[in-house]
């Protein structure tokens, strides 16, 4: 039998499954393997690491067919680099690199139609209608990333800034953000951010649900907004969808897994539109590389 890798490369974590034929042996987990312009080696030698550990477990050195799917090369030039890199890395016979929407597309609706969701350390929407392919948003942390964890959290940072000052409400923020995060003071805060990479932003948006959920309107409107802005991305691929029936609607990332608070809040935005079908069960995009794996060889 054939030994198959499957990989999910975003910008918060690595997900690796390896199967023998349609036998699942090994999963791993993985530091982020996003790709940004120009450094495909450290995304790379990350991923590496993750796929490695699940061969590890699986007593393999080597697989025969993976596909990566990663957030970051939606261009020609990074998917090559990516390629190139992880080909010197021999954990593959055959390497195989897609963007990260590609396996959450074949992982919530194989072949067939649907929209996909996604919020984690980005954002983005897309759909595969008659017509093809399409997406929304998902033009990275200065461009777009609405609803996202990052863009959660720099608005919460901003928050903190303006209530520092008194141009803005009060807010329990700062407080919530320190007792998470890597700073002990508004100062350090403040030192942090100018240093600070996106994902390291992003994973500050837990405190922000947090102090949400303790009653904070200022951080309550935070995360309405970003809820707002995830359905925002929605609408326009519903367009491409004619007729009157049903569209199947998974959500992806982090903050849209099933159960938490985001994820709330969106399904019920998402519910006033009445041709969406949500589908609750939760979305593997490390599947749907897997399954491109199965279908390439």
């Amino acid at each position: 039998m054939s030994i198959y890798i499957g990989v999910d490369a975003g910008g918060t974590k690595t997900s690796v499954i390896v199967a023998d034929g349609d036998r699942v042996i090994a999963r791993a987990t993985g530091g982020p393997g996003a790709v940004r312009a120009g450094r495909a080696l450290p995304a790379a030698s990350r991923i590496a690491i993750a796929v490695r550990e699940a061969l590890t477990s699986a007593r393999l050195l080597q697989g025969d067919t993976m596909v990566v799917g990663a957030a970051g090369v939606g261009r020609d030039l990074e998917r090559g680099e990516l390629r190139d890199a992880l080909r010197i890395e021999r954990i593959a016979t055959r390497t195989i690199v897609t963007g990260d929407l590609d396996v959450a597309l074949e992982a919530a609706h194989g072949q067939g139609p649907g929209i996909v969701l996604v919020s984690g350390t980005g954002s983005v929407a897309v759909a595969r209608d008659k017509d093809g392919v399409h997406r929304a948003g998902g033009y990275g942390w200065q461009m777009g990333d609405e609803g996202s964890g990052y863009s959660i959290a720099r608005a919460a940072l901003f928050a903190i800034g303006r209530a520092r000052d008194g141009r803005g409400p009060t807010t329990t923020l700062l407080e919530a953000i320190i007792a998470a995060g890597p700073s002990k003071s508004f100062d350090e805060l403040v030192r942090w951010t100018n240093a600070a990479e996106p994902r390291e932003i992003a994973a500050l948006a837990p405190a922000v649900f947090n102090a949400a959920s303790r009653g904070d309107a200022v951080a309550q409107g935070l995360v309405d907004a970003a809820a707002d802005d995830l359905v925002a991305l929605v609408a326009p691929l519903m367009a491409g969808f004619g007729g009157k029936g049903a569209i199947p609607l998974a959500m992806s990332g982090g903050h849209l897994a099933p159960g938490r608070p985001l994820r709330a809040l969106v399904e019920v935005r998402l519910k006033r539109e009445r041709r969406l079908e949500i589908l609750e069960a939760p979305l593997d995009p490390a599947e749907g590389a897997l399954a491109l794996a199965r279908r390439a060889t």
